[in-house]
């Protein structure tokens, strides 16, 4: 594994972060100074500021979002954040990001291969919105999600969408753009009031409370590792 990689699975640093140690001359391998492209072997001895440190365990960890939080590590104003909710001794962070007042499905992991996979665009990750619109969406708006919408930085990929409510819209995207969700919907004009993702890579909040969160079983972590 590359050093950076070892630093980020024990809860150092992030990769960037990482690498900052390493050029710094904070971290030794064996008793040697780390390089950026030196890999940790099983039994090597890695230290950062001479203290030991050890690969955390591999965590994965889905919450259901609830409104008012922020998809992010730390906040510098003192805003409740996703990871005040999740109790668990590794260092996990989110998979992608929800808006602060949207609700739902998010994953948080340290496994940060996955992580990359599973939130980069080409991943096509299924995530499952549920979204209260203004008015009433009629037969060619919902056509006009599926097929795509024209936004100001390009067409989204087709989705499915279908009515749950009288204002109530399903949408099954495979992309992951800032605010899309929001932007499909006004531009076929049905602003969202309330945003909902209910499923998230095929796992879904189901039995879960706003707040609450649960470990993953080992099938749903070999199901994500698969998709």
């Amino acid at each position: 594994m590359r050093l950076n990689a070892y630093l980020a699975r024990s809860g150092i640093a992030s990769r960037r972060g990482a690498d900052e140690l390493i050029k710094t001359g904070r971290v030794q391998v064996n008793g040697a100074p780390g390089q950026l492209n030196t890999f940790v072997e099983r039994g090597d001895r890695v230290e950062v500021d001479g203290e030991a440190v050890e690969p955390q365990q591999l965590t994965y960890v889905l919450l259901n979002k609830p409104p008012g939080t922020l998809t992010t590590a730390r906040d510098p104003r003192g805003r409740p954040t996703v990871l005040d909710l999740v109790d668990v001794p590794e260092r996990v962070v989110p998979v992608g990001r929800l808006d602060a007042d949207t609700t739902g499905a998010l994953l948080l992991t340290n496994d940060g291969p996955l992580a990359h996979r599973l939130a980069h665009p080409r991943s096509g990750v299924a995530k499952v919105y549920e979204a209260e619109v203004e008015g009433r969406p009629g037969p060619d708006a919902l056509r006009r999600l599926e097929e795509g919408v024209e936004l100001e930085d390009g067409r989204t990929a087709p989705a499915r969408a279908r009515l749950l409510g009288p204002s109530t819209i399903e949408l099954v995207l495979h992309e992951g753009r800032k605010h899309q969700v929001k932007r499909m919907c006004e531009a076929v004009g049905h602003p969202v009031q309330r945003l909902h993702r209910s499923a998230y890579a095929g796992l879904t909040v189901e039995g879960l409370e706003p707040g609450a969160w649960r470990e993953l079983e080992p099938s749903e972590v070999n199901r994500l590792r698969g998709s």
